[in-house]
């Protein structure tokens, strides 16, 4: 994209100046945790320097100043991802909390033995092991739909496993270990056909796709703000209100009660029935600052150019003769997994460090995955707005460099 402002993007994240063993820093581990632009660091300090204290419950100045920004931070994430309404909004420490809190609260109150809850074979750990817990507390059934070879979801036999005993679907928007979209729209409309409710996984999605959630018509959705360029323990929970409204408390505390007596407590209304005790309250208003960010460089913006690099590491990568890359769905965001004959994925790491490249090996929480190809790990790059087509060169001139290293 020649109007794409990469060199100003590039400059408002300080950390890209770095040397990595005397060698410029090509950061590529984004599906990990993506780095932070000054606006967010300047949000942070602005915070603890000017209005920071505790929210909701105090009528001094400094109070009321952070609570009016904690609360924009939520109108803020409203808006990004076109809820219905800011009481839909349920701030968490990230996804992984986010689903625990839905699985512990909707899947117990609704869930019982010998229900169905579908994922599909592609998930990450978060989106596998609080189901299974969940099972073994209630006593339902996990129902795994398969992936082809390209990691894309097999939809004949995921809508196969709809029937009258499922009771919740829980995907991924988009795969961290392959970078798979799913086709998520298809998947809701199939699941309301039955009446099942739908929780997509968005933490990989998020920063990469515009993500409009009544266009959706998800029933849930679940992000963190680390991987959209916000500070880590802070994410989203997204609820229909009707859901959310019903579903009872997850924990018990101060900011999350209306009355309490010895005898008995009644609760707050949304969002703050599951907002108990002091939240992270500069790393919130934080998150609404990177939304401000992506939002003035606009979703469809960042989509393309990613989209762009993909295509062109993609193109490189397949010219180096050796390394196979995991994962070619059709519909793919910005990751490229890949392993090399005879090099296992740490080693690729450990020399691409050396370089100065900064890329994730391993099973990335995704064990299933890397069974079903039947490796260890992969190597995973994975690239964000701030990345370019120079540094995929270095890359790329790096495994070849490690290629002959290792004969």
């Amino acid at each position: 994209m020649t109007n794409f402002p990469i060199e100003k993007i590039r400059a408002d994240f300080p950390i890209l100046a770095e040397k990595i063993r005397n060698k410029p820093l090509v950061y590529l581990d984004n599906a990990a945790s993506c780095q932070k632009p000054q606006a967010v660091i300047d949000s942070l300090v602005h915070v603890y320097t000017h209005e920071y204290a505790n929210i909701h419950r105090g009528v001094h100045t400094l109070s009321v100043r952070a609570t009016d920004k904690y609360e924009g931070a939520r109108e803020k994430v409203k808006d990004f991802i076109n809820a219905a309404n800011h009481k839909e909004i349920i701030f968490v420490r990230g996804a992984t909390e986010a689903i625990n809190l839905v699985a512990q609260t909707y899947g117990k109150a609704n869930i019982k033995a010998g229900d169905e809850i579908v994922i599909s074979a592609m998930e990450h750990h978060s989106n596998i092991v609080p189901w299974q817990m969940l099972c073994e507390q209630t006593g339902a059934v996990l129902k795994v739909a398969p992936i082809n070879h390209a990691g894309e979801l097999i939809y004949s036999e995921f809508e196969a496993l709809l029937n009258t005993k499922t009771k919740l679907v829980a995907i991924a928007h988009m795969s961290n270990a392959l970078g798979t979209i799913n086709p998520v729209k298809r998947i809701i409309a199939a699941a309301h056909a039955k009446n099942i409710p739908v929780l997509l996984d968005g933490a990989q999605a998020i920063p990469h796709i515009a993500v409009d959630v009544q266009a959706l018509d998800c029933d849930f959705y679940v992000f963190s703000g680390h991987k959209l360029y916000a500070p880590s323990g802070i994410g989203v929970l997204y609820g229909k209100q009707a859901l959310l409204e019903a579903m009872p408390a997850y924990q018990g505390g101060g900011d999350m009660i209306k009355t309490v007596t010895f005898d008995k407590s009644t609760y707050a209304g949304l969002p703050h029935k599951f907002e108990a005790g002091t939240p992270s309250i500069a790393d919130t208003i934080a998150l609404g600052a990177a939304i401000d960010y992506l939002q003035a460089i606009g979703m469809e913006a960042v989509a393309a150019y990613e989209a762009e690099l993909l295509a062109y590491a993609t193109e490189q990568a397949k010219q180096i003769k050796g390394l196979r890359i995991i994962g070619e769905a059709a519909d793919k965001g910005a990751i490229l997994s890949f392993v090399l004959d005879k090099i296992h994925p740490h080693d690729i790491g450990t020399m691409l460090d050396s370089l100065g490249i900064a890329i994730r090996a391993g099973h990335h929480c995704a064990m299933p995955v890397m069974d079903f190809y039947g490796v260890p790990a992969t190597a995973r790059a994975s690239f964000a707005m701030y990345n370019t087509r120079e540094e995929i060169d270095v890359l790329m001139q790096g495994i070849k460099s490690l290629i002959e290293v290792f004969g």
